[in-house]
């Protein structure tokens, strides 16, 4: 029946990449119902065709995530087919590549509200569900960019640090209600967002080549980081609360390397 049979998850970025392949892989470890939330309507249709294929019942919630109000009624739209809400993952992310000085008050205000400001609505509005019905799994994507910083990624490393601390708030405050919260916090990715931050030529060169910025030389997969939130939701992991798992093939794990000349 698999480590989720019965279970009720709700992914946001659920279009493609990380969250794509996360909500295929609960489906096909028994997930009754996967909320699957993007703000576009055709990834959406895909990933839907995939969970339906594994063996879950989707349910598409096309939504803009930048406004906190969205959030809510996504959450409530997935309570009001079962009230019992077994797994959120908040997943969905948006960046802007500017150097510090020239970051505008729209452009921080824009990706702090998607990648801070919703995980914060839907895990609220997650763990009050959560806290009716004896429990559940809270889960964020977070990034090795929670622990340092990348030039050009300002707004999209404070928001993911704040994930980070927001993350171990729930953990601790929840626990009474037997709630669990954690991050994932990927290194660089083969997905559909590396593409559109980079080129689809470069990922390629990346793909075959390797990637050596990583002592594992390659792309973290959509799999590496899919499994990662499966065993973070599973009873496997019913004692890991409040962690903020890197998989990042030993990139933060580095210092530097002596230079030849």
């Amino acid at each position: 029946m698999g480590r989720f049979a019965g279970k009720n998850v709700f992914i946001t970025g659920a279009g493609s990449g990380f969250g794509q392949r996360t909500a295929e892989l609960f489906a096909s470890e028994g997930a009754k119902n996967v909320y699957l939330v993007d703000r576009l309507q055709e990834r959406l249709a895909t990933t839907a065709e995939r969970v339906a294929a594994a063996g879950a019942t989707p349910l598409s919630i096309c939504c803009d995530l930048s406004d906190m109000a969205n959030c809510a009624e996504a959450i409530d739209r997935a309570l009001a087919v079962d009230p019992k809400l077994d797994v959120m993952i908040s997943n969905a992310a948006a960046w802007a590549d500017e150097h510090f000085l020239d970051i505008t008050f729209e452009s921080w205000r824009h990706v702090l509200s998607v990648d801070l400001d919703a995980y914060f609505v839907l895990g609220n509005k997650a763990a009050r569900a959560m806290k009716n019905t004896g429990g559940g799994v809270i889960l964020f994507t977070a990034s090795i960019s929670s622990l340092g910083h990348g030039r050009g990624f300002t707004s999209y490393a404070v928001a993911k640090a704040g994930l980070v601390a927001l993350s171990k708030a729930i953990a601790v405050e929840c626990a009474p209600f037997n709630i669990r919260a954690n991050c994932v916090s990927p290194g660089p990715g083969d997905t559909q967002q590396s593409v559109d931050v980079t080129s689809i030529e470069l990922m390629n060169k990346w793909r075959t080549e390797g990637f050596p910025v990583v002592p594992l030389n390659r792309l973290a997969s959509v799999d590496d980081i899919a499994h990662a939130f499966l065993y973070l939701a599973s009873d496997e992991a019913k004692y890991v609360s409040g962690i903020n798992l890197v998989v990042d093939g030993a990139l933060t794990a580095q210092t530097y390397d002596v230079p030849d000349s």
